[in-house]
């Protein structure tokens, strides 16, 4: 054990009997503002751990965008059941985000997400097993059941030990794991399905998760919330009431703002990247491993495209901190326009610019959501707040928007179905233009009542 992990663990064992003491008069624990990580070496395992499972999150939600050809092939499947398949996994992440999350700030952050990266993996799996629609979509409810949390949970668990000056680069960049493990969902999903055949894909991406969770649950500790205080006293504070809490997470209008911009906006992302292997594969006659990696790289695109869109808004806010609304409005409307240009030219190098175009800043919406979140709402309940975001990107966004569009596409075909996705990024940067009104009000109350509080 080096010098520096044996001062943490020294710290630890001092703290761990000041925060038990705290935890059995019924107070919750409230990591300091100013806190940093332990080690930077630890730090950083944990970000890439972290990163690696969000990536892992969602390769098993996108590996079945590649192979809906051969299902509907095999199984004669509508377009709308298609779309549940997907709809179904975000629908149970987004219902069951908030009491997971609330049981994790309880019984551990680390192992619960130990525990969930090993359920997601092993449902994965046996989708591999279903023998028809029924079953295929039961297991895809239990990956969802193994998702949802994930994203507050890891999240919280980054937002602890990395400092505040840097939380809004850390946000970022988790969150685009999310899109870079959807580029290895799709394009993984359509090579392995080639070789492998659909089972065998499901198969493999679902034993990431298994393998990512062993590793996770040796290395990450439980992030002690006092380790670092120089007095657990000052460290713990009564837990809030359940009415305190829903105030707080509703009453910021910024926050609402965010929240349903945010889930606006996820409706269109993942209407167009399920879709579009479908897509290529019928009007580019497209094999599926083609389609699949052509996805894929529009999907990476995106990714690329939120953190340097997440970045710019960084920049732009220090200018006018209504800038950090503002800017991701511009970016929503600027997708509705580029997206839905897309789809109405013809098949052509023209339409996959537009495509990149669009997709690039679509996703620059998701870091300032979350930082715009964090920066009203009160610390203590970060992991909630990020519970809420989670649940608005799934109800809002991912569960409905592969659903709908695969059912305007049984109705009137999936060139006009996509034409008609991206026009929900409209009430989305109307979401954002008006939280804008309100976040710098509600950034000074969350300061003042901070300030309140170390006083």
């Amino acid at each position: 054990m080096g010098v520096a992990e044996l001062a943490f663990e020294t710290i630890l064992a001092r703290s761990t009997q000041d925060v038990n003491r705290a935890r059995s008069k019924g107070v919750r624990l409230v990591p300091n503002a100013a806190q940093t990580c332990p080690t930077r070496i630890y730090a950083w395992s944990v970000f890439a751990l972290t990163f690696a499972l969000m990536l892992s999150d969602f390769v098993p939600r996108t590996v079945i965008f590649a192979i809906f050809p051969l299902l509907k092939t095999q199984w004669t499947l509508t377009d709308t059941q298609l779309g549940s398949l997907v709809a179904i996994v975000s629908l149970i992440v987004g219902t069951m985000s908030l009491p997971i999350s609330v049981l994790a700030d309880r019984w551990g952050r680390a192992r619960s997400v130990t525990a969930m990266a090993a359920v997601w993996g092993l449902a994965t799996m046996a989708c591999g097993l279903s023998g028809g629609f029924v079953t295929l979509l039961i297991a895809r409810a239990v990956i969802g059941l193994g998702e949802a949390g994930y994203g507050s949970c890891g999240g919280a668990i980054l937002m602890q030990i990395f400092p505040s000056r840097v939380r809004s680069t850390i946000a970022s960049a988790f969150l685009a794991a999310a899109l870079f493990g959807s580029v290895l969902g799709v394009g993984l999903g359509g090579i392995l399905a080639d070789q492998l055949g659909w089972r065998g894909a499901f198969y493999a991406s679902g034993a990431l998760g298994v393998l990512l969770a062993l590793v996770y649950g040796v290395v990450v500790r439980e992030p002690p919330a006092t380790a670092l205080q120089s007095n657990a006293e000052d460290a713990v504070r009564p837990a809030m009431r359940l009415r305190s809490i829903a105030v707080e997470l509703f009453a910021k209008r910024a926050a609402v703002g965010a929240y349903l911009g945010f889930g606006f906006q996820c409706f269109a992302i993942f209407a167009v990247m399920a879709w579009l292997p479908s897509y290529f594969n019928r009007y580019y006659a497209m094999p599926t491993a083609e389609a699949g990696l052509k996805t894929a790289l529009l999907i990476l695109i995106s990714g690329v495209g939120m953190i340097v869109c997440g970045h710019l808004v960084d920049r732009l806010g220090r200018r006018a901190r209504r800038n950090k609304m503002r800017v991701p409005a511009a970016y929503a409307l600027l997708s509705a326009v580029l997206l839905i240009a897309a789809f109405s030219v013809g098949t052509g190098p023209v339409q996959l610019a537009l495509l990149g175009a669009g997709l690039f800043v679509a996703g620059g919406t998701a870091g300032p959501s979350v930082a715009v979140v964090t920066d009203v709402i009160d610390p203590a309940i970060h992991a909630t707040a990020l519970a809420v975001v989670a649940l608005a990107s799934s109800l809002l966004g991912q569960a409905p928007g592969p659903f709908v569009t695969g059912i305007l596409a049984d109705a009137l075909g999936l060139r006009t179905a996509l034409q008609l996705a991206p026009l929900i990024s409209l009430p989305a940067a109307a979401a954002f233009a008006w939280g804008s009104r309100f976040y710098e009000r509600d950034l000074h109350r969350a300061v003042t009542t901070a300030e309140g509080v170390r006083a």
